[in-house]
Order: C-alpha cells, then sequence, then structure tokens
C-alpha cells in the first residue's frame, strides 16, 4: 500500500517537473501527458506486488512456536520464511521513497500555485526517517514488541504522510480562505512570470 501512495506523489512531482521544463512546443512533447504519471502510478507499484508474489511462492511465511523468550509461555509469532525477501521489500519501499525525495526536492522551488514539492519532500523526509527507525528497533525487538514496532511503524508513517500533505491544504481553506481564489493564484502566477 505504501508503494502506491509514494508512486502517486512521484508521479505527481513528475508530472509538475515535466510541465514545467517543456519550454518548445516539440520539447519532450512524448513525456508530457498523463502516460507518464500513469505508468509511474502503475509500474511501481507492480514491482512490489511480483517481490511480494516471489516470496509467497517460494518462501510462504508461518506461525512458528516460541518457547524461548518465557518459560511459563508459548509464543505463536509469524516467521517471514525468508528474512532476504522481507528485506528486499523494505529495500524497494526505501528505494522508491527516496527517489520520490529527490525529485520532490527539484521541484521545491516552481511557483506554490502548481507545486506541493515543499510539502512532499518533508513527508518523504518524515516517512524515510520513521522507516529508518524501523530496522534497528525491528532487529532489537522480541516476541510480542515485534508487532507492536511493525504497528507504530506503519502508524507513524501513514499519519507523517497524511499530516505534511493534507495539513497545509486544510490550514489554507480553513484559516487562510482568501488565499484560496482564483485571483489570489493567478496573480501569484503572474508575479513569478516577471
Amino acid at each position: 500500500m505504501f508503494s502506491v501512495v509514494v508512486s502517486c506523489m512521484l508521479a505527481k512531482t513528475v508530472t509538475v517537473i515535466l510541465a514545467f521544463r517543456v519550454t518548445k512546443a516539440n520539447s519532450f512533447k512524448k513525456f508530457f501527458d498523463s502516460r507518464v504519471a500513469n505508468f509511474i502510478v502503475f509500474f511501481c507499484p507492480m514491482n512490489q506486488v511480483f517481490l511480494c508474489a516471489v516470496w509467497l511462492i517460494s518462501f510462504t511465511p508461518f506461525p512458528e512456536l516460541n518457547m524461548n523468550l518465557k518459560s511459563d509461555k508459548i509464543l505463536i509469532e509469524c516467521n517471514e520464511g525468508s528474512p532476504l525477501f522481507f528485506y528486499a521489500m523494505l529495500s524497494y519501499l526505501g528505494v522508491l521513497a527516496t527517489v520520490s525525495f529527490a525529485v520532490a526536492t527539484m521541484a521545491r522551488k516552481l511557483p506554490d500555485s502548481f507545486n506541493e514539492g515543499k510539502f512532499i519532500t518533508f513527508s518523504m523526509c518524515v516517512f524515510l526517517s520513521v522507516w529508518l527507525c524501523f530496522i534497528p528497533a525491528y532487529l532489537s525487538a522480541e516476541g510480542k514488541n515485534i508487532v507492536i514496532v511493525e504497528i507504530f511503524t506503519i502508524l507513524a508513517s501513514s499519519v507523517g504522510l497524511l499530516f505534511c500533505l493534507f495539513f497545509p491544504k486544510c490550514f489554507i481553506i480553513v484559516l487562510r480562505p482568501e488565499t484560496n481564489t482564483k485571483h489570489y493564484i493567478m496573480r501569484k502566477r503572474i508575479g513569478h512570470v516577471r
């Protein structure tokens, strides 16, 4: 699911960058349409779906009884089957988020009325930070604490993405509605062109 969200942000940022890079009528014309965004949104998550399918077919995760953690209790834990595929999934998501972060960083200096580059940059920074903290926490956790670390990471990265992307929009809609008009945006755009 995160690969879909990160891919959508990447596609949006690439579309904005391509729109501002097109200076001549025919330059980049074959790239400048919705096909680029559709390709990114479809292709990037499909890589992870393929990786996940190979993982589930070749090394299916299974429940495992853990009697080593506590002598008086038996914990049922999920064995990933292959840690290699688990970390490959995390690595792919990390690479996708890093590419999205890099592209959004390039788009930060474009006009604000067309661009969310700084919000996407900050949200990717939060996303990457949460998942980078996940790795040592996951490796050092045992038993039911592993599930707690996973849940916290998923919730923190989801809330971080939502907050960083939608809070600025909600702030403008609720507290500064005068800046949410066509006249204001057009005046701002004309100021940028000069």
